[in-house]
């Protein structure tokens, strides 16, 4: 059973970034594909970002698209989010998420096998 622990959340300021850290326990995170999903108030979990076991086959929403990152390390067992330009409309809880296929990027939440707490970000304007 892998355990999941989201950190790194807050609240900014438009224009700034943050970076969003998940750190895995209870198995190899290199066993996984990972990925982010965020969740606003009142509206569905939706996909951000996703990596392949390896983190060369990566995958975002269009709406992060050259503005988040996603990046793994397999030795620390901890996946991270790079979140630059920030702006209100990311404002969210946002969720680690892993599936046993560990080679390729899955968008759909039901696909993912384990998550973490989630940690709230908010960007104020």
């Amino acid at each position: 059973q892998v355990q999941l622990v989201e950190s790194g959340g807050g609240s900014v300021q438009a224009g700034d970034s943050l970076r969003l850290s998940c750190t895995a326990s209870g198995g190899a995170l290199s066993s996984y594909a990972v990925a982010w999903f965020r969740q606003a108030p009142g509206a569905e979990r939706d996909f951000v970002a996703g990596a392949a076991w390896s983190g060369t086959m990566r995958n975002y929403a269009d709406s992060v698209k050259g503005r988040f990152s996603i990046s793994r390390d397999n030795a620390k067992n901890t996946v991270y989010l790079q979140m630059n330009n920030l702006n209100p409309e990311d404002t969210a809880d946002y969720y680690c998420a892993a599936h046993r296929h560990p080679y390729a990027v899955a968008r759909a939440a039901g696909e993912y096998d384990y998550w973490g707490q989630g940690t709230p970000v908010t960007v104020s304007s």
